[in-house]
Protein backbone atom coordinates (compact mmCIF):
# COMPACT_ATOMS: atom_id res chain seq x y z
CA UNK A 1 0.00 0.00 0.00
CA UNK A 2 1.13 3.52 -0.56
CA UNK A 3 1.38 4.32 3.15
CA UNK A 4 3.72 1.41 3.60
CA UNK A 5 5.90 2.36 0.66
CA UNK A 6 6.34 6.02 1.28
CA UNK A 7 5.33 6.52 4.87
CA UNK A 8 3.41 9.72 4.27
CA UNK A 9 1.24 9.47 1.16
CA UNK A 10 -2.49 9.17 1.81
CA UNK A 11 -4.12 5.87 0.90
CA UNK A 12 -7.40 7.41 -0.06
CA UNK A 13 -10.30 6.54 -2.27
CA UNK A 14 -10.77 9.97 -3.71
CA UNK A 15 -7.05 10.37 -3.21
CA UNK A 16 -6.01 7.81 -5.75
CA UNK A 17 -7.20 7.43 -9.36
CA UNK A 18 -4.04 6.19 -11.06
CA UNK A 19 -5.35 2.66 -11.55
CA UNK A 20 -8.62 3.91 -13.02
CA UNK A 21 -6.60 5.99 -15.45
CA UNK A 22 -4.63 2.88 -16.37
CA UNK A 23 -7.87 1.12 -17.23
CA UNK A 24 -8.77 4.04 -19.49
CA UNK A 25 -5.47 3.80 -21.35
CA UNK A 26 -6.87 1.46 -23.98
CA UNK A 27 -9.72 3.90 -24.62
CA UNK A 28 -7.21 6.70 -25.04
CA UNK A 29 -5.15 4.62 -27.45
CA UNK A 30 -8.23 3.97 -29.55
CA UNK A 31 -8.81 7.71 -29.69
CA UNK A 32 -5.18 8.71 -30.24
CA UNK A 33 -4.94 11.85 -32.30
CA UNK A 34 -8.27 13.21 -31.09
CA UNK A 35 -7.93 16.94 -30.67
CA UNK A 36 -4.30 16.64 -31.77
CA UNK A 37 -4.18 18.21 -35.20
CA UNK A 38 -1.18 20.15 -36.53
CA UNK A 39 0.22 22.46 -33.88
CA UNK A 40 0.39 26.17 -34.65
CA UNK A 41 3.81 27.77 -34.57
CA UNK A 42 2.63 31.06 -33.12
CA UNK A 43 1.04 32.16 -29.87
CA UNK A 44 -2.71 32.60 -29.58
CA UNK A 45 -4.73 34.57 -27.03
CA UNK A 46 -7.78 33.41 -25.12
CA UNK A 47 -9.04 36.43 -23.21
CA UNK A 48 -6.04 37.87 -21.38
CA UNK A 49 -4.04 34.61 -21.43
CA UNK A 50 -1.46 33.84 -24.09
CA UNK A 51 -1.23 30.21 -25.20
CA UNK A 52 1.47 28.43 -27.17
CA UNK A 53 1.54 24.98 -28.78
CA UNK A 54 2.37 22.15 -26.38
CA UNK A 55 2.00 18.40 -25.97
CA UNK A 56 0.17 16.92 -22.99
CA UNK A 57 1.56 13.63 -21.70
CA UNK A 58 0.68 11.20 -18.94
CA UNK A 59 3.64 10.18 -16.73
CA UNK A 60 4.86 6.71 -17.56
CA UNK A 61 2.48 6.39 -20.52
CA UNK A 62 2.92 6.85 -24.27
CA UNK A 63 -0.38 8.70 -24.75
CA UNK A 64 -0.13 12.35 -25.79
CA UNK A 65 -2.52 15.08 -26.88
CA UNK A 66 -1.62 18.24 -28.79
CA UNK A 67 -2.88 21.38 -27.08
CA UNK A 68 -2.03 24.99 -26.32
CA UNK A 69 -0.57 25.86 -22.95
CA UNK A 70 -0.48 29.07 -20.95
CA UNK A 71 -0.21 30.34 -17.40
CA UNK A 72 -2.07 32.76 -15.16
CA UNK A 73 -0.44 34.36 -12.14
CA UNK A 74 -2.58 34.39 -8.98
CA UNK A 75 -1.98 35.31 -5.36
CA UNK A 76 -1.07 32.38 -3.15
CA UNK A 77 -3.16 33.71 -0.26
CA UNK A 78 -6.61 35.34 -0.56
CA UNK A 79 -6.63 39.13 -0.07
CA UNK A 80 -8.00 38.92 3.47
CA UNK A 81 -5.48 36.31 4.64
CA UNK A 82 -2.68 37.25 6.99
CA UNK A 83 0.92 36.88 5.77
CA UNK A 84 2.51 33.53 6.42
CA UNK A 85 4.18 32.93 9.75
CA UNK A 86 7.98 32.83 9.81
CA UNK A 87 9.08 29.56 8.33
CA UNK A 88 5.69 28.79 6.80
CA UNK A 89 7.18 29.34 3.35
CA UNK A 90 10.56 27.80 2.66
CA UNK A 91 12.52 27.97 -0.56
CA UNK A 92 13.44 24.82 -2.41
CA UNK A 93 16.88 24.31 -3.87
CA UNK A 94 18.04 26.27 -6.89
CA UNK A 95 17.94 23.04 -8.92
CA UNK A 96 14.33 22.43 -7.93
CA UNK A 97 13.31 25.96 -8.86
CA UNK A 98 15.07 25.69 -12.23
CA UNK A 99 13.23 22.45 -13.04
CA UNK A 100 9.79 23.93 -12.31
CA UNK A 101 9.37 27.07 -14.43
CA UNK A 102 5.74 27.54 -13.33
CA UNK A 103 6.93 28.43 -9.84
CA UNK A 104 7.61 32.08 -9.12
CA UNK A 105 10.41 33.35 -6.89
CA UNK A 106 10.33 31.91 -3.35
CA UNK A 107 8.44 34.16 -0.98
CA UNK A 108 6.79 36.14 -3.79
CA UNK A 109 3.30 35.23 -2.59
CA UNK A 110 2.27 34.33 -6.15
CA UNK A 111 1.71 31.13 -8.14
CA UNK A 112 1.56 30.53 -11.86
CA UNK A 113 -1.39 28.28 -12.66
CA UNK A 114 -0.71 25.97 -15.61
CA UNK A 115 -3.59 25.88 -18.12
CA UNK A 116 -4.11 23.81 -21.28
CA UNK A 117 -6.60 24.55 -24.05
CA UNK A 118 -7.64 21.60 -26.24
CA UNK A 119 -9.46 23.05 -29.21
CA UNK A 120 -12.71 21.75 -30.63
CA UNK A 121 -12.95 20.34 -34.13
CA UNK A 122 -15.64 22.85 -35.14
CA UNK A 123 -14.60 26.07 -36.86
CA UNK A 124 -16.90 28.01 -34.53
CA UNK A 125 -16.93 26.25 -31.17
CA UNK A 126 -19.68 26.86 -28.63
CA UNK A 127 -18.87 29.86 -26.40
CA UNK A 128 -18.92 27.83 -23.16
CA UNK A 129 -16.07 25.27 -22.95
CA UNK A 130 -15.89 22.20 -20.73
CA UNK A 131 -13.46 22.22 -17.80
CA UNK A 132 -12.20 18.86 -16.55
CA UNK A 133 -11.55 18.84 -12.79
CA UNK A 134 -9.07 16.08 -11.96
CA UNK A 135 -9.18 13.67 -9.02
CA UNK A 136 -6.90 12.93 -6.15
CA UNK A 137 -6.60 15.50 -4.69
CA UNK A 138 -3.17 15.70 -6.16
CA UNK A 139 -3.61 14.80 -9.82
CA UNK A 140 -2.71 17.16 -12.63
CA UNK A 141 -5.58 17.80 -15.03
CA UNK A 142 -3.13 18.27 -17.89
CA UNK A 143 -1.35 14.97 -17.18
CA UNK A 144 -4.61 13.05 -16.58
CA UNK A 145 -6.32 14.16 -19.76
CA UNK A 146 -4.34 12.07 -22.30
CA UNK A 147 -5.62 8.89 -20.64
CA UNK A 148 -9.20 10.15 -20.52
CA UNK A 149 -9.34 11.91 -23.88
CA UNK A 150 -11.55 9.23 -25.41
CA UNK A 151 -14.32 10.15 -23.01
CA UNK A 152 -14.27 13.69 -24.46
CA UNK A 153 -14.30 12.71 -28.14
CA UNK A 154 -17.92 13.79 -28.70
CA UNK A 155 -17.63 16.92 -26.56
CA UNK A 156 -14.59 18.04 -28.57
CA UNK A 157 -16.60 18.11 -31.77
CA UNK A 158 -18.23 21.37 -30.75
CA UNK A 159 -16.61 22.58 -27.52
CA UNK A 160 -13.10 23.37 -26.36
CA UNK A 161 -11.82 21.59 -23.25
CA UNK A 162 -9.88 23.51 -20.62
CA UNK A 163 -7.47 21.83 -18.20
CA UNK A 164 -6.31 23.79 -15.16
CA UNK A 165 -3.71 22.19 -12.93
CA UNK A 166 -4.99 22.75 -9.40
CA UNK A 167 -2.48 24.70 -7.32
CA UNK A 168 -0.04 22.22 -5.82
CA UNK A 169 -0.24 19.81 -8.79
CA UNK A 170 1.33 19.36 -12.22
CA UNK A 171 2.67 22.67 -13.46
CA UNK A 172 1.07 24.81 -10.72
CA UNK A 173 3.77 24.80 -8.02
CA UNK A 174 3.57 21.02 -7.41
CA UNK A 175 3.83 19.90 -3.79
CA UNK A 176 5.61 16.54 -3.89
CA UNK A 177 7.00 14.71 -0.89
CA UNK A 178 7.97 11.33 -2.20
CA UNK A 179 11.15 9.98 -3.65
CA UNK A 180 11.66 6.73 -5.49
CA UNK A 181 15.06 6.53 -3.79
CA UNK A 182 13.54 5.88 -0.36
CA UNK A 183 14.88 2.79 1.38
CA UNK A 184 13.32 -0.63 1.18
CA UNK A 185 12.32 -0.51 4.85
CA UNK A 186 9.61 2.06 4.03
CA UNK A 187 8.31 -0.03 1.15
CA UNK A 188 8.22 -3.28 3.07
CA UNK A 189 6.54 -2.38 6.36
CA UNK A 190 4.07 0.03 7.88
CA UNK A 191 5.92 2.88 9.64
CA UNK A 192 4.87 3.80 13.16
CA UNK A 193 3.17 7.10 14.11
CA UNK A 194 6.43 8.80 15.09
CA UNK A 195 8.05 7.97 11.75
CA UNK A 196 4.94 9.08 9.87
CA UNK A 197 4.97 12.44 11.68
CA UNK A 198 8.69 12.85 11.05
CA UNK A 199 8.30 12.25 7.32
CA UNK A 200 5.34 14.63 7.06
CA UNK A 201 7.18 17.38 8.96
CA UNK A 202 10.25 16.85 6.78
CA UNK A 203 8.13 17.17 3.64
CA UNK A 204 6.40 20.33 4.85
CA UNK A 205 9.73 21.93 5.72
CA UNK A 206 11.09 21.29 2.24
CA UNK A 207 8.20 22.70 0.20
CA UNK A 208 8.23 26.22 -1.22
CA UNK A 209 4.66 27.11 -0.27
CA UNK A 210 2.42 28.45 2.44
CA UNK A 211 0.69 25.12 2.85
CA UNK A 212 -2.36 26.63 4.51
CA UNK A 213 -3.48 27.98 1.13
CA UNK A 214 -3.64 24.79 -0.94
CA UNK A 215 -7.21 23.72 -0.26
CA UNK A 216 -10.42 23.18 -2.22
CA UNK A 217 -11.53 26.72 -1.35
CA UNK A 218 -8.29 28.10 -2.77
CA UNK A 219 -8.81 26.02 -5.92
CA UNK A 220 -12.33 27.48 -6.29
CA UNK A 221 -10.85 30.96 -6.08
CA UNK A 222 -8.33 30.02 -8.78
CA UNK A 223 -11.03 28.67 -11.08
CA UNK A 224 -12.91 31.94 -10.85
CA UNK A 225 -9.72 33.89 -11.61
CA UNK A 226 -9.14 31.76 -14.72
CA UNK A 227 -12.74 32.20 -15.90
CA UNK A 228 -12.47 35.97 -15.59
CA UNK A 229 -9.08 36.04 -17.32
CA UNK A 230 -10.42 34.03 -20.25
CA UNK A 231 -13.41 36.34 -20.60
CA UNK A 232 -15.99 33.59 -20.19
CA UNK A 233 -19.52 34.35 -19.00
CA UNK A 234 -20.22 30.71 -18.10
CA UNK A 235 -18.65 27.33 -18.53
CA UNK A 236 -19.41 23.63 -18.10
CA UNK A 237 -17.63 21.68 -15.36
CA UNK A 238 -16.85 17.97 -15.36
CA UNK A 239 -15.47 16.71 -12.06
CA UNK A 240 -13.98 13.26 -11.53
CA UNK A 241 -13.72 11.74 -8.03
CA UNK A 242 -12.20 14.45 -5.80
CA UNK A 243 -12.94 16.79 -8.70
CA UNK A 244 -16.63 16.38 -7.84
CA UNK A 245 -15.95 17.99 -4.47
CA UNK A 246 -14.26 20.88 -6.24
CA UNK A 247 -17.09 21.16 -8.79
CA UNK A 248 -19.79 21.18 -6.12
CA UNK A 249 -17.95 23.77 -4.05
CA UNK A 250 -17.54 26.00 -7.11
CA UNK A 251 -21.27 25.61 -7.80
CA UNK A 252 -22.00 26.62 -4.21
CA UNK A 253 -19.91 29.81 -4.46
CA UNK A 254 -20.53 30.78 -8.11
CA UNK A 255 -23.83 29.23 -9.25
CA UNK A 256 -24.41 31.79 -12.01
CA UNK A 257 -21.16 30.83 -13.73
CA UNK A 258 -22.03 27.13 -14.11
CA UNK A 259 -23.98 26.20 -17.23
CA UNK A 260 -23.89 22.44 -16.58
CA UNK A 261 -22.09 20.18 -14.11
CA UNK A 262 -21.10 16.53 -14.52
CA UNK A 263 -20.10 14.61 -11.38
CA UNK A 264 -18.36 11.27 -12.03
CA UNK A 265 -17.72 9.16 -8.88
CA UNK A 266 -19.55 11.51 -6.54
CA UNK A 267 -18.09 12.80 -3.27
CA UNK A 268 -20.88 14.15 -1.02
CA UNK A 269 -19.99 17.44 0.69
CA UNK A 270 -21.34 15.94 3.92
CA UNK A 271 -18.62 13.25 3.83
CA UNK A 272 -15.30 13.46 5.62
CA UNK A 273 -13.02 11.72 3.13
CA UNK A 274 -11.84 8.44 4.58
CA UNK A 275 -14.64 7.90 7.08
CA UNK A 276 -16.15 5.00 5.13
CA UNK A 277 -13.28 3.75 2.99
CA UNK A 278 -12.87 0.45 4.84
CA UNK A 279 -16.56 -0.47 4.76
CA UNK A 280 -17.03 0.60 1.15
CA UNK A 281 -14.10 -1.54 0.06
CA UNK A 282 -15.49 -4.63 1.78
CA UNK A 283 -18.82 -4.22 0.01
CA UNK A 284 -17.20 -3.72 -3.39
CA UNK A 285 -14.80 -6.66 -3.06
CA UNK A 286 -17.56 -9.01 -1.94
CA UNK A 287 -19.67 -7.97 -4.93
CA UNK A 288 -16.81 -8.38 -7.41
CA UNK A 289 -15.60 -11.68 -5.94
CA UNK A 290 -19.15 -13.05 -6.09
CA UNK A 291 -18.84 -13.18 -9.87
CA UNK A 292 -16.33 -16.03 -9.50
CA UNK A 293 -19.02 -18.15 -7.81
CA UNK A 294 -21.33 -17.64 -10.79
CA UNK A 295 -18.66 -18.71 -13.32
CA UNK A 296 -18.23 -22.50 -13.15
CA UNK A 297 -14.62 -22.51 -14.41
CA UNK A 298 -13.55 -19.75 -12.04
CA UNK A 299 -15.24 -21.50 -9.12
CA UNK A 300 -13.62 -24.82 -10.04
CA UNK A 301 -10.11 -23.44 -10.47
CA UNK A 302 -9.89 -20.75 -7.80
CA UNK A 303 -12.58 -21.54 -5.24
CA UNK A 304 -13.75 -18.59 -3.13
CA UNK A 305 -11.44 -15.57 -3.77
CA UNK A 306 -12.26 -13.88 -0.46
CA UNK A 307 -11.26 -16.97 1.49
CA UNK A 308 -8.09 -17.18 -0.59
CA UNK A 309 -7.29 -13.55 0.21
CA UNK A 310 -7.84 -14.04 3.94
CA UNK A 311 -5.67 -17.18 4.05
CA UNK A 312 -2.90 -15.48 2.06
CA UNK A 313 -2.88 -12.47 4.38
CA UNK A 314 -2.71 -14.71 7.44
CA UNK A 315 0.23 -16.63 6.03
CA UNK A 316 2.16 -13.54 4.94
CA UNK A 317 1.68 -11.83 8.29
CA UNK A 318 3.28 -14.85 9.98
CA UNK A 319 6.17 -15.19 7.52
CA UNK A 320 6.54 -12.51 4.78
CA UNK A 321 8.27 -14.20 1.83
CA UNK A 322 11.06 -12.75 -0.27
CA UNK A 323 9.97 -12.79 -3.91
CA UNK A 324 12.13 -12.64 -7.01
CA UNK A 325 10.15 -11.17 -9.91
CA UNK A 326 10.33 -9.04 -13.05
CA UNK A 327 9.80 -5.31 -12.56
CA UNK A 328 6.78 -4.37 -14.74
CA UNK A 329 8.40 -1.05 -15.68
CA UNK A 330 12.05 -1.95 -16.33
CA UNK A 331 11.67 -5.75 -16.79
CA UNK A 332 14.75 -6.13 -14.59
CA UNK A 333 14.81 -8.86 -11.96
CA UNK A 334 14.05 -7.60 -8.47
CA UNK A 335 13.83 -9.28 -5.09
CA UNK A 336 11.58 -7.76 -2.43
CA UNK A 337 9.40 -8.76 0.49
CA UNK A 338 5.73 -9.48 -0.09
CA UNK A 339 3.84 -7.95 2.85
CA UNK A 340 0.21 -7.97 3.92
CA UNK A 341 0.10 -4.23 3.18
CA UNK A 342 1.16 -4.82 -0.40
CA UNK A 343 -1.41 -7.56 -0.93
CA UNK A 344 -4.16 -5.36 0.50
CA UNK A 345 -3.00 -2.54 -1.75
CA UNK A 346 -3.37 -4.64 -4.88
CA UNK A 347 -6.81 -5.91 -3.88
CA UNK A 348 -8.02 -2.45 -2.97
CA UNK A 349 -6.76 -0.54 -5.97
CA UNK A 350 -7.65 -3.20 -8.51
CA UNK A 351 -11.19 -2.96 -7.17
CA UNK A 352 -11.31 0.57 -8.59
CA UNK A 353 -11.57 -0.86 -12.11
CA UNK A 354 -13.33 -4.22 -12.53
CA UNK A 355 -11.34 -4.67 -15.74
CA UNK A 356 -8.29 -4.99 -13.46
CA UNK A 357 -10.15 -6.65 -10.58
CA UNK A 358 -11.00 -9.53 -12.90
CA UNK A 359 -7.37 -10.67 -12.49
CA UNK A 360 -7.53 -10.87 -8.68
CA UNK A 361 -9.00 -14.39 -8.21
CA UNK A 362 -6.22 -15.92 -10.28
CA UNK A 363 -3.42 -13.75 -8.81
CA UNK A 364 -4.45 -14.48 -5.22
CA UNK A 365 -4.81 -18.21 -5.90
CA UNK A 366 -1.38 -18.39 -7.52
CA UNK A 367 0.22 -16.52 -4.61
CA UNK A 368 -1.35 -18.85 -2.05
CA UNK A 369 -0.13 -21.81 -4.10
CA UNK A 370 3.47 -20.56 -3.74
CA UNK A 371 3.70 -18.57 -6.97
CA UNK A 372 3.48 -14.92 -5.81
CA UNK A 373 5.51 -13.37 -8.64
CA UNK A 374 2.50 -11.97 -10.52
CA UNK A 375 0.99 -10.47 -7.37
CA UNK A 376 4.33 -8.90 -6.44
CA UNK A 377 4.68 -7.36 -9.90
CA UNK A 378 1.16 -5.96 -9.62
CA UNK A 379 2.06 -4.37 -6.27
CA UNK A 380 5.15 -2.82 -7.81
CA UNK A 381 3.11 -1.45 -10.72
CA UNK A 382 0.66 0.22 -8.32
CA UNK A 383 3.45 1.81 -6.30
CA UNK A 384 5.12 3.20 -9.40
CA UNK A 385 1.97 4.62 -10.97
CA UNK A 386 0.79 6.24 -7.77
CA UNK A 387 4.16 7.84 -7.13
CA UNK A 388 4.17 9.45 -10.57
CA UNK A 389 0.60 10.73 -10.61
CA UNK A 390 -0.12 12.17 -7.16
CA UNK A 391 1.22 15.32 -5.46
CA UNK A 392 1.13 14.11 -1.87
CA UNK A 393 1.73 17.53 -0.33
CA UNK A 394 -1.45 18.85 -1.94
CA UNK A 395 -3.34 15.82 -0.62
CA UNK A 396 -2.29 16.65 2.89
CA UNK A 397 -3.11 20.35 2.67
CA UNK A 398 -6.63 19.46 1.52
CA UNK A 399 -7.27 16.61 3.93
CA UNK A 400 -5.75 18.24 7.02
CA UNK A 401 -7.82 21.39 6.54
CA UNK A 402 -11.10 19.87 5.37
CA UNK A 403 -11.52 16.40 6.87
CA UNK A 404 -9.16 15.16 9.55
CA UNK A 405 -10.92 16.75 12.53
CA UNK A 406 -14.11 14.88 11.57
CA UNK A 407 -12.45 11.46 11.32
CA UNK A 408 -12.51 8.83 14.05
CA UNK A 409 -10.93 5.40 13.83
CA UNK A 410 -13.76 2.87 14.06
CA UNK A 411 -12.74 -0.27 16.01
CA UNK A 412 -15.09 -2.29 13.79
CA UNK A 413 -12.91 -1.44 10.79
CA UNK A 414 -9.96 -3.29 12.35
CA UNK A 415 -11.41 -6.53 10.98
CA UNK A 416 -11.56 -5.21 7.40
CA UNK A 417 -8.92 -5.39 4.68
CA UNK A 418 -8.10 -1.69 4.95
CA UNK A 419 -8.39 -1.61 8.73
CA UNK A 420 -7.93 1.68 10.56
CA UNK A 421 -4.59 2.54 8.93
CA UNK A 422 -5.97 5.28 6.69
CA UNK A 423 -7.53 7.31 9.49
CA UNK A 424 -4.66 6.75 11.93
CA UNK A 425 -2.01 7.65 9.34
CA UNK A 426 -3.81 10.82 8.31
CA UNK A 427 -4.27 11.87 11.93
CA UNK A 428 -0.55 11.41 12.55
CA UNK A 429 0.41 13.39 9.44
CA UNK A 430 -1.93 16.26 10.21
CA UNK A 431 -0.51 16.75 13.69
CA UNK A 432 2.50 18.38 12.02
CA UNK A 433 1.03 19.66 8.75
CA UNK A 434 0.00 23.36 8.45
CA UNK A 435 -3.78 23.75 8.21
CA UNK A 436 -5.83 26.34 6.40
CA UNK A 437 -9.33 27.62 7.08
CA UNK A 438 -12.46 25.68 6.16
CA UNK A 439 -15.66 27.65 5.43
CA UNK A 440 -18.39 27.08 8.02
CA UNK A 441 -20.77 25.62 5.42
CA UNK A 442 -18.16 23.51 3.60
CA UNK A 443 -19.72 20.19 4.66
CA UNK A 444 -23.32 21.30 4.12
CA UNK A 445 -25.26 19.85 1.16
CA UNK A 446 -25.06 21.91 -2.02
CA UNK A 447 -28.45 23.16 -3.19
CA UNK A 448 -28.84 24.40 -6.74
CA UNK A 449 -31.27 24.39 -9.65
CA UNK A 450 -28.48 24.15 -12.24
CA UNK A 451 -28.50 21.07 -14.58
CA UNK A 452 -26.37 18.33 -13.04
CA UNK A 453 -25.60 14.82 -14.32
CA UNK A 454 -24.33 12.42 -11.65
CA UNK A 455 -22.53 9.18 -12.60
CA UNK A 456 -21.68 6.14 -10.47
CA UNK A 457 -20.20 2.70 -11.04
CA UNK A 458 -22.05 -0.30 -9.63
CA UNK A 459 -18.89 -1.70 -7.99
CA UNK A 460 -17.18 1.55 -6.97
CA UNK A 461 -15.12 0.73 -3.83
CA UNK A 462 -14.83 4.31 -2.60
CA UNK A 463 -17.70 6.46 -3.93
CA UNK A 464 -20.57 3.96 -4.15
CA UNK A 465 -23.86 4.77 -5.90
CA UNK A 466 -25.55 5.76 -2.65
CA UNK A 467 -23.29 8.84 -2.57
CA UNK A 468 -24.70 9.96 -5.89
CA UNK A 469 -28.24 9.52 -4.58
CA UNK A 470 -27.41 11.58 -1.50
CA UNK A 471 -26.06 14.51 -3.53
CA UNK A 472 -28.87 14.36 -6.08
CA UNK A 473 -31.39 14.83 -3.27
CA UNK A 474 -30.64 18.57 -3.05
CA UNK A 475 -30.23 19.15 -6.80
CA UNK A 476 -33.75 19.24 -8.28
CA UNK A 477 -32.54 19.57 -11.89
CA UNK A 478 -30.25 16.55 -11.65
CA UNK A 479 -30.22 12.93 -12.83
CA UNK A 480 -28.18 10.04 -11.47
CA UNK A 481 -26.99 7.23 -13.77
CA UNK A 482 -25.52 4.02 -12.28
CA UNK A 483 -23.44 2.01 -14.75
CA UNK A 484 -23.58 -1.76 -14.42
CA UNK A 485 -20.33 -3.60 -13.86
CA UNK A 486 -18.20 -0.46 -13.59
CA UNK A 487 -16.04 0.81 -10.74
CA UNK A 488 -14.57 4.18 -9.84
CA UNK A 489 -15.08 6.60 -12.74
CA UNK A 490 -17.35 5.83 -15.69
CA UNK A 491 -17.02 8.70 -18.18
CA UNK A 492 -15.36 6.40 -20.72
CA UNK A 493 -17.72 3.43 -20.35
CA UNK A 494 -19.71 2.30 -23.39
CA UNK A 495 -21.90 5.07 -24.84
CA UNK A 496 -21.17 7.47 -21.99
CA UNK A 497 -19.02 9.84 -24.12
CA UNK A 498 -22.02 10.38 -26.40
CA UNK A 499 -24.36 10.92 -23.43
CA UNK A 500 -21.96 13.45 -21.92
CA UNK A 501 -21.90 15.49 -25.13
CA UNK A 502 -25.68 15.41 -25.43
CA UNK A 503 -26.11 16.52 -21.83
CA UNK A 504 -23.66 19.40 -22.20
CA UNK A 505 -25.32 20.44 -25.45
CA UNK A 506 -28.93 20.29 -24.24
CA UNK A 507 -28.41 21.05 -20.53
CA UNK A 508 -31.37 18.80 -19.73
CA UNK A 509 -30.51 15.55 -17.92
CA UNK A 510 -34.11 14.34 -17.96
CA UNK A 511 -34.12 14.36 -21.77
CA UNK A 512 -31.21 11.91 -22.08
CA UNK A 513 -31.98 8.48 -23.51
CA UNK A 514 -29.55 6.41 -21.46
CA UNK A 515 -30.88 3.01 -22.56
CA UNK A 516 -27.60 2.35 -24.41
CA UNK A 517 -25.92 1.82 -21.02
CA UNK A 518 -28.06 -1.27 -20.47
CA UNK A 519 -25.99 -3.09 -23.09
CA UNK A 520 -22.89 -2.97 -20.88
CA UNK A 521 -21.99 -6.30 -19.28
CA UNK A 522 -20.03 -7.08 -16.14
CA UNK A 523 -16.42 -8.14 -16.74
CA UNK A 524 -16.04 -11.87 -15.99
CA UNK A 525 -13.10 -13.00 -13.84
CA UNK A 526 -9.92 -14.23 -15.50
CA UNK A 527 -9.67 -18.02 -15.51
CA UNK A 528 -6.15 -18.18 -16.94
CA UNK A 529 -3.32 -16.02 -18.25
CA UNK A 530 -5.23 -15.64 -21.52
CA UNK A 531 -8.13 -13.88 -19.76
CA UNK A 532 -11.68 -15.14 -19.29
CA UNK A 533 -13.36 -18.06 -20.95
CA UNK A 534 -15.09 -17.30 -24.31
Amino acid sequence: MTVARRGFAIVGGMYLDALRLLALASLAAASAGLGSGPALASAERYGRVEFRPCTLAAPGMADTVAARCGTLTVAEAPPAAKPGKPGARRAGSAAQRASEPARLAPGSGEIRLAIAWVQAGAKRPRPDPVVMLAGGPGQSARESFPLAVGAFREILRHRDVLLIDQRGTGGSNPLRCSSEAEPERLRAAQPGPAEIRRLAAECAAGLDADLRHYTTSDAVRDLESVREALGLERWNLLGISYGTRLGLEYLRRHPGRVRTLVLDAVVPPQLALGAEHARNLETALDAQFASCATEPICRERFGAPRETLDRLLERVRRDPPSVRYRDPFSHALREETLTAERIAGVARLYAYAPQLGAMLPMSLYEALAGRPETLMAQARMIEGLVGQSIADGLQLSVACTEDVDLLRADPADARTLLGTAFVETLQAQCKVWPRGTRPADFHDPVRSDRPVLLLSGEFDPVTPPRYGELVAGTLPASRHLVVRGEGHGVIGAGCMPRLLARFVEGADPAALDASCLERLQRVPPFTGSHGWEP
